[in-house]
């Protein structure tokens, strides 16, 4: 490993020759300058990891230094050691980017510890992580278990996405290696969980079963209106939970986060059911009953998800609610603009209601795109990209607009995605669906030992196309390919970010509930 350089520039340096060598046995390599002009010429023969720079030396001057080394090298750690706390030198100073300041006289471990915060922090910090997840890699691996209950799975599931993204700030790919090897054990298992209570949770009112996208609305939204209070959901589609934590930090700079949860999207884990469900608040086929010139089946053209509004209203109308709301869909840039400026237009409704659709567009855009696939091609490059998105997004301009009004903000989602990597065969007949994650018609051939079979329906309040059809799910990290063209579509979807089945990514999803700050 070669050593950290360090040019050291001060006019009494030869009175500083015992923190030099102090330096040197500490593994670093020292080069020393007596002036400014000599600073520079070594600055542009030579690489230096971090500069050491007197204030006050004769001729060109500490400060006058900086400004040289800042207009050729702006990226250049700088600390500058200075006699004088006068505010006007140091503000100049902090004015020309330093990266830290120290007050004379300084003694060898003041130095040493400036140097190990600002060339050396991200690594200690990065094997302080790993040394902890090595620590707690058997508590964890304890925990699995398909018999947890909900509220345990969510605290598991919650502890996996914090180790996943202090650990994926590292460069440490063989601890990253054993946290993925423990994630999808925790996947197997959570599948086994979700098979052996789904349908219980559909038919038993328990206080133990998960939130779910048919009851959530009912449950975690609609009591916080009337009385004068106001709310704006904020619905972005495809949000995983770690996507949520990667752009909270963002978000927390104007809200307090009141409520951090986590429910559970029904299967199929897709738009057509999910967000259906969570506007209605009823189950598919509850829907398809209750309302079926607004139910779309697999085979038909229409768009599916057209009628949300319209069961936003007849939720709120069943449960009581007569209040002015609005409903919103942003599917591009231009509709997000348009609808920042109609906000100060809906602030006089009770309830907004935005479904804001980029996070999906992402996941296909990177199927489809070499580049977007290259730009995201792991998990926390696709968080990254999310991040940059929301940061320079007009959603951030919407958030800091509201932020100015006494609402309570409720951000969510309809369901996750998963990273695939494993095909699983299937056939089916022309008018089988074309998702990758669940199938359903009447002709499905398929091992039933690689999949979630569901021969009936209507124990799951899922609607059927025909009297024979069945709906089949993937697992974990599959997905379904027919034997046609195999080779060529496996290798086109695989590594592909994709919903529809069962995987902790996406049904386990977030809930969270702010206040402006």
């Amino acid at each position: 490993m070669n050593k950290l350089r360090i040019l050291w520039a001060d006019d009494e340096i030869e009175m500083l020759r015992s923190h030099v060598l102090f330096l040197e046995n500490k593994g670093y390599e020292v080069i020393t300058a007596t002036n400014g002009e000599d600073a520079l010429d070594f600055i542009e023969e030579q690489n230096f990891d971090i500069i050491l720079l007197d204030e006050n030396m004769p001729g060109l001057t500490g400060i006058e230094t900086l400004t040289r080394i800042k207009n050729n090298a702006p990226n250049m750690p700088v600390v500058m050691i200075t006699k004088s706390e006068e505010e006007s030198i140091m503000e100049e100073a902090i004015g020309s980017k330093i990266s830290d300041y120290l007050i004379k006289p300084v003694n060898p471990n003041q130095i040493l510890l400036c140097l190990k915060k600002n060339l050396e922090n991200k690594r200690l910090v990065s094997d302080k992580t790993t040394h902890s997840y090595h620590m707690e890699f058997r508590q964890i691996g304890m925990e699995i278990s398909p018999s947890l209950s909900w509220e345990e799975w969510k605290t598991l599931y919650k502890k996996i996405v914090g180790w996943e993204l202090k650990l994926s700030e590292s460069n440490d790919t063989e601890v990253m290696d054993i946290l993925e090897m423990q994630k999808r054990e925790a996947n197997t298992a959570f599948v086994k969980y979700v098979e052996r209570n789904y349908p219980s949770w559909l038919k038993d009112n328990n206080d133990t079963n998960p939130e779910m996208s048919h009851t959530l609305f009912r449950n975690k939204i609609l009591n916080t209106l009337g009385d004068g209070k106001k709310a704006f959901v904020l619905l972005i589609d495809n949000l995983r939970y770690d996507q949520w934590k990667t752009i909270q930090a963002v978000v927390e700079e104007q809200y307090r986060v009141e409520e951090d949860d986590i429910y559970c999207s029904i299967l199929p884990t897709v738009t057509q059911y999910s967000r259906n469900a969570f506007f209605s608040g009823l189950m598919p086929v509850e829907i398809q009953k209750k309302y079926p010139k607004h139910w779309f089946t697999e085979e038909e053209d229409e768009g599916k998800n057209k009628s949300e509004a319209f069961f936003l209203e007849e939720q709120l109308n069943r449960f009581g609610k007569k209040i002015n709301f609005s409903y919103n869909k942003i599917l591009n840039i231009n509709a997000a603009k348009k609808f920042v400026d109609q906000l100060p237009n809906l602030m006089k409704n009770d309830l907004n209601v935005l479904v804001y659709n980029f996070v999906d567009m992402l996941s296909h855009a990177r199927t489809e795109m070499e580049m977007i696939k290259e730009l995201a091609d792991n998990e926390a490059a696709y968080r990254s990209l999310t991040l940059s998105w929301f940061k320079h997004s007009p959603l951030y301009e919407i958030l800091s607009y509201l932020r100015s009004k006494n609402i309570a903000l409720f951000i969510t989602t309809d369901h996750g995605s998963v990273k695939v990597s494993n095909p699983v065969k299937v056939v089916g007949n022309r008018n089988t669906n074309a998702n990758l994650r669940y199938k359903t018609g009447k002709s499905l051939d398929y091992k039933q030992k690689e999949v979630y079979e569901v021969r009936k329906p209507e124990e799951i309040f899922l609607p059927k196309i025909n009297v024979s059809s069945s709906y089949i799910f993937a697992k974990e990290h599959d997905f379904f390919a027919y034997p046609n063209n195999y080779n060529y579509y496996v290798n086109y979807y695989r590594d592909t970010f994709q919903h529809g089945g069962i995987s902790m990514e996406e049904m386990m999803i977030p809930f969270i509930s702010l206040l402006p700050k």
